[in-house]
């Protein structure tokens, strides 16, 4: 039987809070730095997801999104090379529904049980723009989600399914929007939400013979805090022991990757035999039933949802967030013009998305960029692959420019040494100054750099240790 054998997860540190002028409201939510996507997103929560597994085992790769960055060009296959899967893997995207992650949950399943593939990462992340100060603003926030399904050492079994298909225009975004556009509150709720997310849940109970007072824990999407307890109580769920808290006010409606956020979340306080329902809506709903394994005793923790919520920066003023966005008639990504060299980033390609360097095979130096001749024994065509993406490391030095026209001020620029070996030149951003001096901790973090031409260009920023 499929099943979940790890998770991860991903909230970016920059928050809107009550600490933040211009904001205004006293609740909180995650917001994306200017040079994070759902692609970066997605990357972060794979990568929690995978850290500690053999990666050469994953068969396929799914992403789900609302928001990917291109229209035509594969986001998965981003997500796949900056994660460092091998290249022999299915990679697909889900896209256009509030649910695509939990429908390609359900495409992760069917390759499981079928035989087509050993594991499969399901990741799932959106970044969805709301007008300043609408309704949509104050709840909508950024995250991601990852999940890796495969047949052994699982540690919640995928036991059974309900889904509905249901056309109707509740929510939607056409080609050239950058905001959600929606129908009359009460029609879309009632006609929509409440009506299709209860019958696929009420189906799927009934078809596993189970009530309400079976489920250690619920999670299920939510438009907004007042919709999610109205549902919990439709459905007979105690709110205070068996819903999981669905984050309003914390980190805000995720979109695509919200239902498997709080299905995470739920996860990391299951216990053995425990009952957890996941369930998610956008043009229907699709519902599960999931049952805790023994094995979630030994699985090794991972930042998941409750690391991630602990580990913030309140933005002190929200004109930093429109700016980013390009919400105060400033384009947030740089100036659009020529695209970079296609070409020549193609074939630094390892390099880029991956972070690959070298290791001499003669004398065990590693070199970042890759280089035919080590520097140090001068052997030639020697070496082999290291990654470095998930290695740690320090600051060797450092130049901050106050100068610059970059969205990040004071630009940082360092020189990272990594653990282990191998150093790099990488641009610094999620930081405070304090947290930038020589021999300061760092981790590496996948970033837009910037785009032109239509071209969205991604490589490794360095971060402070995300607790």
């Amino acid at each position: 039987m499929a099943g979940i054998v790890s998770y991860g997860a991903y909230i970016p540190r920059c928050r809107l809070g009550k600490e933040t002028a211009g904001w205004g409201l006293p609740v909180e939510k995650s917001v994306a730095n200017f040079d994070e996507d759902s692609i970066t997103m997605a990357v972060a929560a794979g990568i929690d997801c995978v850290t500690g597994l053999e990666r050469s085992a994953v068969d396929a790769l799914l992403f789900a999104t609302t928001t990917s960055p291109y229209i035509e060009k594969q986001g998965a296959a981003v997500v796949a090379a900056a994660i460092d899967l091998r290249r022999n893997i299915i990679a697909n995207d889900n896209t256009n529904s509030l649910r695509a992650g939990t429908l390609a949950l359900r495409s992760a399943i069917d390759a499981v049980d079928a035989g087509t593939a050993n594991q499969v990462v399901v990741t799932a992340a959106d970044c969805r723009m709301a007008a300043p100060h609408s309704e949509f603003d104050r709840n909508f926030g950024d995250g991601a989600a990852s999940l890796l399904i495969g047949n052994t050492k699982v540690i919640a079994n995928i036991v059974d399914s309900y889904s509905v298909s249901d056309d109707i225009l509740d929510i939607w975004r056409v080609a050239g929007d950058s905001f959600v556009r929606t129908w009359e509150d009460r029609f879309i709720l009632e006609t929509g939400y409440l009506k299709v997310l209860t019958e696929a849940v009420s189906q799927l109970m009934q078809k596993c013979n189970l009530n309400p007072k079976d489920i250690a824990k619920a999670a299920f999407y939510g438009p907004n805090p007042r919709r999610h307890a109205e549902i919990s109580r439709k459905l007979g769920f105690n709110p205070q022991t068996q819903v999981q808290d669905p984050l309003f006010g914390k980190m805000g409606n995720t979109g695509t990757a919200h239902a498997l956020m709080l299905l995470i979340a739920a996860l990391e306080e299951a216990k053995p035999g425990d009952k957890i329902l996941l369930a998610s809506y956008g043009d229907g709903a699709d519902a599960y039933l999931l049952e805790v394994t023994s094995e979630i005793e030994k699985f090794t923790p991972r930042r998941g949802i409750k690391r991630h919520l602990e580990s913030k920066q309140v933005l002190l003023d929200n004109a930093n967030y429109l700016r980013w966005h390009g919400l105060m008639g400033q384009v947030g990504q740089g100036i659009d013009g020529d695209p970079p060299s296609v070409s020549a980033r193609w074939r630094e390609r390892e390099e880029i998305d991956r972070l690959h360097g070298t290791k001499c095979k003669t004398c065990g130096l590693i070199q970042y960029p890759s280089q035919r001749v080590c520097t140090k024994c001068h052997t030639k065509d020697n070496w082999e692959t290291v990654r470095l993406s998930d290695k740690k490391g320090k600051i060797f030095t450092f130049s901050l420019d106050y100068i610059t026209s970059s969205l990040d001020m004071p630009l940082a620029i360092t020189i990272i040494d990594f653990e282990g070996g191998g150093r790099g030149l990488f641009l610094m951003t999620d930081l405070e100054l304090s947290e930038v001096h020589c021999e300061a901790p760092v981790e590496m973090s996948f970033r837009k750099m910037h785009s032109s031409g239509g071209v969205h260009n991604y490589f490794w920023k360095a971060i402070p240790p995300r607790v």
